[in-house]
């Protein structure tokens, strides 16, 4: 089943001689429940790809659905919403709050958005991620790898339809890059989670399913593997 649906999207930045096409062209379609990676050199147009299927920018032309909203439709406030109920945003720097606890961390979009939370779900994500003791700590008292999961259970907390992981392992050495990518890949095999995977590294790209490669802001291959 179709998740996700990009037809004919370009996207332009200034106009003039400081104009610059980001993208050019771009469609795809990503299934419910797969694990795809899109990768390329910087300046590819993978940022921008992933701003756009966030709903944190529109296409200059073209269009975007994501389980079946149609992403240019919608106002900032609409697009606000969407992005904290329907889209799971994993960052490589974490983007965790440093003056709050992991647990607080992990709950804010949910209170963000007044909604109470599943705790049954809550304590499995904090038991299946390995931070049940950690859940009154500081980022600060964390180690990188313990901040990613912490970044990827508040992701997970709202069940997203499409979870957005740029680059998640960028700021981790090889082990904890190892079980970040292990538990992106539990995810996305036990619970189903469709995960769209942002990388430059090869060898994490080579965990999913299929690559599609960016070059100066078109598909160059999609590859299922």
């Amino acid at each position: 089943m179709e998740l996700l649906r990009c037809e004919h999207v370009t996207k332009e930045y200034g106009t003039g001689e400081s104009r610059v096409i980001a993208l050019k062209d771009v469609s795809l379609t990503i299934e419910k429940g797969s694990f795809t990676a899109v990768v390329g050199a910087s300046g590819s147009g993978k940022s921008t790809l992933l701003h756009l299927f966030g709903a944190v920018d529109k296409p200059s032309e073209g269009k975007i659905w994501i389980d079946g909203t149609e992403l240019s439709e919608l106002t900032a406030k609409e697009a606000a919403i969407f992005r904290r109920r329907k889209v799971g945003l994993v960052y490589q720097f974490y983007n965790l709050i440093p003056t709050l606890t992991v647990e607080s961390n992990i709950l804010l979009p949910m209170r963000l958005d007044r909604r109470k939370p599943d705790s049954e779900y809550l304590e499995e994500l904090l038991r299946t991620l390995d931070l049940q003791d950690k859940r009154k700590a500081l980022p600060s008292q964390l180690s990188g790898g313990q901040q990613q999961r912490a970044a990827i259970a508040r992701a997970l907390l709202y069940r997203p339809a499409l979870l957005l992981a740029d680059e998640p392992t960028g700021n981790l050495d090889r082990k904890h890059a190892r079980e970040v990518l292990e538990l992106l890949k539990r995810a996305n095999r036990e619970r189903g989670q469709t995960i769209l995977l942002i990388t430059h590294d090869e060898s994490a790209a080579l965990e999913t399913e299929r690559i599609i490669t960016l070059e100066d802001g078109r598909i160059l291959s999609d590859e299922w593997r």
